[in-house]
């Protein structure tokens, strides 16, 4: 393997430190806590475009995707498809809705239709399934960081979740929107590069075609379509029930500038994915021992030049610290949301604004703490479930509060809140299913939300 020389290090660094002064730089415009969670309700199409792919393209989508695709191929491409058709929904059937509710939280919406009960639930529930992500975000990064630099795994970890303060501590939602533009641009530029050089090199892919076998490196459902079918469910419905993007579509001005920012995501996050397939697809061909997860970071040490591969090495590193970094302040603004009467928060904003600022730095304190010993093999393997676990907990309530009214019984959509993750969780532990879990914790989650209708018609 390559390792670090001089210009890797100064493509790097200069980097890190641009996107990390352009997060403080837009802090500077936040007076407020509703500045801070949704930008003030005047981010354009672009900004929101720009938080939402900052935010859904991290690790599984480039260092994970190229490692999946090592061993199965086009089946990776899952990570960034059903990403991007759950923004084309989210565009097509969500964005108005939830912006005609006045609520800055999914949480909230749910509580306002069926209770707080339900409420609190949906909160406790989601919270705990995007600090899933939180937690493997960081073990992502701290595997690229281990891989490059010889730093223990802790300093690792704490590095990066610096990182992730800079990039939305300061400048909350409008930062997130801001070097997420810059984001997408660069990991466009090195998908497009690198897809280039393996098109050059692989004789127009025709050498990938010859050397790989196609049933299984060439197909969207290599390993069955009950797990893959089942990881593009995960996205569709993750996307659709997480809070940082919903926040994102309620910062827009107008909802046409919702509509776009979520379509543009939709059209833009598929492509970036592609790339990482096409380089672990190559390395699996040229280098078929390699350990899986260096694959995207040793491509670009091998065929890109030193400066611009430590430039591309950053923009990895900052793919995972935005995704990491958005998911944790949906996690403040949730509970900012929930401590809002009891705190007296919504007398005072600068009250507001520290205790969001707060609950950021204590989430990222606390995922850290839980990267600490052998934990990555247990957490990677519940990070994948993470996106499926929020669709379980919000999905069918959300659509309940947003489309059915008051026609489902408040008592059984509390069910469905919580039969949903149940079953998720009682599929991946106990039973030994030949399809993703998710398809079970979706199905208990419709029958309470039916059975709600039918109670609540009656």
């Amino acid at each position: 393997m390559i390792s670090l020389g001089f210009s890797h290090i100064a493509g790097a660094c200069l980097t890190l430190l641009l996107i990390a002064g352009i997060g403080v730089q837009s802090g500077r415009n936040v007076k407020s806590a509703s500045d801070f969670a949704i930008g003030g309700g005047r981010s354009t199409a672009f900004m929101v475009a720009g938080t939402i792919i900052g935010t859904l393209v991290g690790g599984s989508s480039t260092v994970a995707t190229s490692q999946l695709a090592f061993e199965y191929g086009f089946s990776a491409l899952w990570f960034c498809l059903g990403g991007g058709i759950g923004c084309l929904f989210l565009a097509l059937f969500f964005v108005r809705p939830m912006r005609r509710t006045g609520c800055m939280t999914l949480q909230e919406m749910i509580q306002k239709e069926y209770g707080p009960r339900a409420g609190l639930f949906t909160s406790v529930l989601g919270a705990l399934g995007i600090f899933l992500n939180i937690i493997a975000q960081l073990m992502s990064a701290m595997a690229l960081l281990s891989a490059l630099v010889p730093l223990p795994p802790l300093a690792c970890s704490l590095f990066a979740a610096g990182l992730m303060v800079c990039y939305v501590l300061f400048g909350g939602l409008r930062g997130a929107g801001i070097i997420g533009l810059i984001k997408t641009v660069l990991l466009y530029a090195c998908a497009v590069l690198c897809t280039v050089i393996i098109f050059r090199q692989s004789d127009g892919f025709r050498q990938l075609y010859q050397a790989l076998p196609g049933s299984q490196y060439f197909s969207l459902f290599a390993r069955g379509v009950g797990v893959d079918g089942g990881a593009a469910l995960s996205l569709l419905i993750g996307v659709l029930s997480t809070q940082t993007y919903a926040q994102s579509v309620l910062s827009a001005k107008s909802d046409r500038a919702a509509v776009q920012g979520a379509l543009a995501s939709a059209v833009l996050i598929p492509p970036i994915g592609l790339g990482g397939v096409y380089i672990g697809m190559y390395m699996k061909m040229l280098y078929p021992a390699m350990d899986a997860a260096k694959t995207f970071p040793q491509f670009i040490l091998m065929y890109l030049p030193g400066f611009l591969a430590g430039i591309f090495l950053a923009v990895l590193l900052i793919a995972i610290i935005g995704c990491g970094a958005g998911l944790t302040l949906g996690i403040s603004s949730i509970v900012t949301s929930n401590l809002d009467r009891p705190l007296a928060l919504d007398q005072n904003e600068g009250k507001k604004l520290a205790v969001t600022r707060i609950s950021i730095l204590a989430v990222l304190l606390l995922a850290v703490l839980f990267t600490i010993g052998d934990l990555q093999s247990v957490i990677l393997q519940w990070s994948f479930m993470s996106m499926g676990l929020r669709g379980a907990v919000l999905f069918l309530p959300l659509c309940g509060a947003l489309f059915f009214g008051r026609r489902v019984d408040p008592g059984f959509a509390l069910a469905a809140i919580i039969a949903g993750p149940l079953f998720v969780l009682a599929g991946s532990v106990f039973l030994d299913l030949s399809f993703d879990p998710l398809f079970l914790g979706m199905g208990a989650a419709l029958v309470a939300m039916l059975l709600g209708m039918v109670k609540g018609g009656a």
